[in-house]
């Protein structure tokens, strides 16, 4: 019999069909067996006392804003954060670093700053912006994951910054990503109507949170997803929406994957936490776009992810320093509009998704791990499963704490989620079988995180 590394017993296993009460052994950074009795076998054991074993996250939707804004968040604090909460392998945005990732010599020289820095494995995605056809198939020879584009206005005027695209740059961009395989990922809200609504308010001098709220209603962002997949099948494009906030939206995805369209969705967890009632109670840091909800818009949501509608579940973390989410004149429309969330992806919405409303354990591993992994071809990571990477989280369900912001590990330590009591928590983090985290000792050892390349998309049907 041959010896493993490392079992862990007394643990609840997660795996794909079913949680088990049994031990997982892990040999040459992989999972070997999953069985009983393996203890006797192991160099090392870890008793995990009964605790929740899940696969690591994966997040597919994560904004590290190194170089050019290492100040809002890099890949060391960044990585740290995602760490200690129970996530193993992000998949980052091209903006809101400086120069955004939209071009093919950025593309590489990017993917070396984040060599040795990020404490979990990594991949990158380029982006769509007017006029940059040329880079797309580059970027995709060079690793990129998919590409993001917006369909609602942003960047600023600083040279290099990202550019959502109009009706056209957006068909012409469908049509040169198909040649490529990869995924299309869109921001889905009209810009020209969120545009309109907001300077309205602000001329009227309306801006506060509500008019925040209102200024983004929620037909916006359904009337950008019908757009968009109108537009997806005439150039049969792989396409993925970011960040759904609606019910609606929801529908109009599954409508066109029943018509055979190759498209696919994610929320957030703070659509599905927080709504627009909250949103005033905390403030400016929980102002996102799209913005959050009415209570109802909420629990529809909740619903759409419980009929198994919602393909993953992402954090869109989006940090800045405290100095971007403060006004002097209150007025909501100047505050930088992202919310720094993806330490509490797993212990805040595992308490809030499975202890609270009920979600099966296997769904919600399928949202925030397997599916992940499957839609965006990332080879033996999301199950736990013999072959598959030993990427494991710890989640205690018997610990509960208040979050503050001294338990952040981001650079600039805010969160919307502060003072949130959270009824578990995350005790170990293992990437690749190798302890990268524990919440007693904190960091173990150098950043082992490695760059990853996509290795076959078209999980679609998993």
């Amino acid at each position: 019999m041959m010896k493993y590394s490392l079992v862990i017993t007394n643990g609840h296993v997660a795996t794909p069909n079913a949680v088990l009460d049994t031990d997982l052994a892990i040999q040459d950074g992989q999972i070997a067996a999953i069985g009983d009795g393996l203890a006797t076998h192991a160099k090392e054991v870890i008793d995990a006392h009964g605790q929740m074993i899940l696969p690591g996250m994966i997040d597919d939707h994560v904004h590290i804003n190194e170089p050019g804004r290492s100040d809002w968040e890099d890949y060391h604090t960044g990585s740290q954060a995602l760490a200690a909460g129970g996530t193993t392998t992000m998949l980052v945005m091209p903006l809101n670093a400086l120069p955004a990732r939209t071009t093919d010599k950025e593309f590489k020289r990017q993917t070396k700053i984040a060599e040795n820095k990020s404490y979990i494995d990594y991949g990158l995605y380029g982006g769509l912006v007017p006029g940059n056809l040329d880079e797309i198939g580059k970027m995709g020879n060079d690793g990129a994951f998919g590409y993001k584009a917006f369909m609602a206005t942003t960047g600023s005027d600083e040279p290099g910054d990202f550019k959502n695209v109009n009706d056209l740059e957006l068909l012409e961009g469908m049509q040169e990503i198909a040649k490529t395989g990869l995924p299309l990922l869109v921001h889905a809200e009209n810009a020209t109507i969120t545009d309109g609504l907001a300077a309205e308010k602000i001329a009227a001098g309306k801006t506060s949170i509500r008019d925040y709220v209102d200024s983004r209603p929620p037909f916006v962002e359904v009337e950008a997803v019908r757009r968009a997949i109108y537009l997806a099948e005439q150039t049969n494009v792989q396409l993925h929406f970011v960040h759904l906030s609606t019910p609606a939206a929801v529908q109009e995805v599954k409508n066109a994957r029943d018509a055979g369209l190759k498209v696919t969705c994610e929320t957030c967890p703070h659509y599905l936490i927080l709504d627009r009632n909250k949103f005033e109670q905390i403030g400016p840091l929980a102002k996102c776009s799209p913005a959050l909800r009415d209570p109802e818009i909420v629990e529809g949501l909740w619903s759409k992810l419980f009929k198994g509608e919602i393909d993953t579940i992402a954090s869109d973390h989006s940090p800045a320093p405290m100095s971007m989410k403060e006004s002097s004149t209150n007025n909501i429309f100047d505050i930088w509009g992202g919310i720094s969330g993806c330490q509490n992806n797993v212990d805040l919405l595992y308490d809030q998704a499975v202890t609270k409303h009920g979600l099966p354990v296997t769904d919600f591993i399928r949202m925030t791990a397997e599916r992940p992994a499957a839609l965006f071809g990332i080879l033996n990571k999301g199950k736990l499963q013999v072959g598959y990477d030993a990427d494991i989280t710890f989640l205690d369900l018997n610990q509960s704490y208040v979050l503050k912001n001294n338990d952040l590990f981001y650079k600039n330590k805010i969160s919307a989620y502060e003072g949130f009591e959270i009824n578990d928590r995350v005790t170990m983090t293992i990437l690749r079988g190798k302890i990268i985290y524990t919440l007693a000792g904190g960091f173990t050892g150098n950043p082992i995180g490695k760059v990853l390349t996509p290795h076959s998309i078209g999980g679609l049907s998993s």
